[in-house]
């Protein structure tokens, strides 16, 4: 859910500034804002497809919009063949610069360490539910029973199996069990060290949250090399070709998500690296879980407190 939001803010933020920089490009920037941001929840959540794709893919189907509103303004639209000769030369004639290259390079750095922990997270969740459902063997059932309810039909039903008696069953029982420890500690420790690493250069948070300013880096870029790109543009394209249709103005609603805007500020407490570390912290202390589950289930529920009459398999004592 906070991965969701934050790309969600990303893309409003990204639109408010075509609204209130670019007002008259805003309306036809909205599909490739919210392809691209589309294409980043695809690759967080576990697409085949990759960042240097997508990234190039936004760039290229913005430039004819900047094309036609920045570089070379017209009454009317250029037609719908000369904007895709202009997307097809956006890389060719570097219209944005270095920045496209820049976007690459973060969104690789960045994203790709988020996608790898949640696929992370849904493995754990698959380790969780397959031992969840645990197939005793008929020994280890007669065990059981025999430590569980046997003392009932002594009218011993108050009685509680000794510790150690509890722990030799348990531990018996839950031996399949008990090998996943080593693997799932190693687990919880790479988590961890994913966790610290998604810091600095590789923050998914503030990269897609700043991606606007890298946007208007490049707008910045094409409008100062204006005359210049229109005169490649000619070579390659040739004139502008219009069309009798004139673009519609900004249709963002930016009063609809300024309470998002507000509810995920950077010093708040929803922030993902501050949720990222108190999952870990949660999760740091059932790193032992496997290993220590037949201790955890006598110590808390099934066997007697030290020192208490116990039963031992045959008959209630007071030593085990």
């Amino acid at each position: 859910e906070t991965f969701e939001m934050l790309i969600r803010l990303a893309e409003n933020y990204t639109s408010t500034l075509f609204c209130n920089a670019y007002r008259n490009m805003a309306a036809e920037a909205t599909v490739p804002v919210q392809e691209f941001f589309t294409d980043v929840r695809l690759f967080l959540f576990g697409t085949d497809i990759s960042t240097e794709e997508f990234v190039n893919r936004f760039f290229d189907t913005l430039f004819p919009v900047v094309y036609n509103h920045v570089i070379n303004p017209g009454s009317t639209d250029i037609s719908l063949e000369y904007a895709e000769c202009l997307r097809v030369a956006r890389r060719d004639i570097r219209a944005f610069g270095n920045v496209p290259e820049k976007a690459i390079g973060q969104m690789g750095r960045a994203l790709l360490p988020s996608r790898t922990f949640l696929q992370a997270l849904n493995l754990g969740i698959e380790v969780i539910n397959t031992t969840d459902h645990l197939h005793f063997s008929k020994d280890c059932s007669r065990a059981l029973l025999r430590m569980q309810y046997c003392p009932h039909c002594q009218g011993l039903t108050l009685s509680k199996p000794c510790m150690g008696y509890c722990l030799n069953i348990l531990r018996g029982c839950l031996a399949d069990i008990a090998e996943v420890d080593l693997h799932w500690r190693g687990y919880i420790q790479s988590l961890e060290e994913l966790s610290r690493a998604m810091s600095g250069a590789f923050d998914m948070e503030h990269m897609l949250l700043n991606f606007h300013s890298l946007v208007n880096d490049a707008l910045v870029q094409a409008q100062s090399n204006g005359p210049e790109l229109s005169e490649q543009v000619n070579k390659i394209c040739g004139p502008p070709v219009r069309n009798p249709k004139e673009s519609p103005g900004c249709s963002f609603d930016q009063n609809k998500d300024n309470q998002g805007l507000k509810m995920f500020s950077r010093d708040s407490e929803e922030t993902l690296a501050n949720r990222r570390k108190e999952f870990i912290s949660h999760l740091r202390l059932y790193r032992a879980f496997y290993g220590g589950l037949a201790d955890q289930l006598c110590g808390n529920e099934l066997a007697a407190a030290d020192g208490l009459p116990c039963w031992n398999g045959e008959d209630v004592v007071t030593r085990y």
